[in-house]
């Protein structure tokens, strides 16, 4: 029986992932600040891991096998956890995201190499506790976040950059909504006029990916995508096909826009990631073009 610690985790993927751990066999301890019950069969630590000494407190004497952080969103966060769970654990498995790579614009996939946490500046004076300064910095902050578990060559950390995830009828984001909305009222969806295709990841996939990652060995980044991109036409195709009298109407806009200005998964740059990395240690994705119809079924609540 591994000893596993899941940081957060109460909500989509995070607790999909725990359910296939506890399956396995798994002894896994949630930490939360109590704010929601854990899920079933887990043991349940009420901490605030922005607070060194609450989260040294609520752990006592305790030791893990492997630690997966879902909500490290801030070099401060990071560095409490660092000095927190070292010695505490063999592994420490944080959930990133594709947006480390929001200033990077390829025709070609983006490999992990591409930024390198140990080459990344950290500040931690920035106004990191500042909600709106935090939503605007999402992508900084987890790159710095990153940075900090990679200065310590003797943590062993795992940075999993998770492409964009879809399916799920509980997916909070209303990202697709966006898309239904507009579509069942015949609206125009505002896209730029050169919109790049981006990489997915299907919900259960990637909890999926997250419990395999606990088990391996390999350290620092590594993208967690399906194979393929997507476009936000294929998207609103899909979305229009189980709708009944859906149809699609786009609007281009003709001037620099940011990611996510007039639709969420419009991108003025490209967003792709390369998952050969993970494919190469042993991880078999699937294809996002097969899986896309059952996760816009999901979403509209059309499977049971």
């Amino acid at each position: 029986m591994r000893e596993v610690c899941v940081i957060g985790g109460n909500r989509y993927f995070g607790k999909r992932l725990i359910a296939r751990l506890t399956a396995a066999g798994d002894r896994v301890t949630v930490i939360n600040r109590g704010s929601s019950p854990p899920p079933p069969g887990t043991i349940h630590l009420v901490a605030d891991r922005n607070d060194e000494n609450s989260l040294e407190n609520a752990l006592g004497s305790r030791t893990f096998d492997v630690v997966v952080d879902q909500v490290c969103y801030t070099p401060r966060q990071a560095e409490i956890a660092r000095r927190v769970f070292a010695g505490r654990t063999r592994r420490y498995v944080m959930t990133s995201t594709v947006e480390v790579y929001e200033y990077e614009d390829s025709a070609e996939l983006v490999s992990e190499d591409a930024v390198n946490p140990r080459t990344v500046p950290v500040d931690l004076e920035l106004p990191w506790d500042d909600p709106e300064f935090l939503d605007t910095h999402y992508g900084e902050g987890k790159r710095q976040a990153e940075a900090v578990f990679a200065a310590d060559p003797e943590f062993p950390y795992v940075a999993v950059r998770v492409a964009h995830v879809l399916g799920g009828d509980d997916d909070f984001t209303g990202r697709l909504d966006h898309y239904t909305e507009r579509i069942r009222a015949g609206e125009a969806i505002a896209v730029p006029a050169t919109n790049h295709p981006a990489t997915y990841i299907h919900v259960e996939e990637i909890a999926d990916f997250l419990a395999w990652a606990a088990g391996e060995t390999f350290t620092g980044p590594v993208n967690a995508a399906s194979h393929g991109v997507l476009t936000t036409g294929e998207l609103c195709e899909e979305l229009a096909q189980q709708l009944r009298g859906g149809r699609t109407v786009f609007q281009a806009v003709f001037r620099s826009v940011e990611v996510g200005e007039f639709s969420p998964f419009s991108f003025a740059r490209s967003y792709g990631m390369d998952n050969a990395r993970a494919t190469r240690l042993g991880f078999a994705f699937g294809k996002a073009r097969e899986w896309l119809p059952r996760a816009v079924a999901e979403t509209l609540g059309k499977v049971n």
